[in-house]
């Protein structure tokens, strides 16, 4: 099971030895806007902008493309990448899940 974007934040944030007054302090924002996104209660939306995604990443060094991932964000470079080569994202998007982990083990080396 996926962790959910809110919570992987607070695992973050925990993990760092930080309160949510911190983390808020650290990116710009209150520490109630902190609770809502951990809590995935934000009002305008499911997720804070990608810009903040960033800064959050920043702040707790952590893997900018997961949590944009979680985020159900496409990163820019991403973006750049599919539309430069849109063939082989055409050929992935084809293949099944047991191939697709497949390819992914063998670019990991192992």
């Amino acid at each position: 099971m996926t962790v959910r974007f809110g919570e992987r934040i607070r695992e973050l944030r925990n993990a760092k030895g930080l309160g949510q007054r911190a983390l808020a302090q650290m990116i710009g924002v209150s520490h109630t806007y902190v609770s809502k996104i951990e809590n995935e209660k934000l009002d305008f939306g499911d997720y804070p902008s990608e810009e903040l995604i960033r800064k959050i990443a920043k702040a707790l060094e952590a893997d900018e493309h997961e949590l944009l991932t979680l985020a159900r964000k496409i990163p820019e470079e991403i973006k750049k990448m599919v539309l430069e080569y849109p063939e082989l994202f055409r050929k992935l998007a084809r293949l099944d899940d047991k191939t697709l982990k497949k390819l992914l083990k063998d670019l990991e080396g192992g």
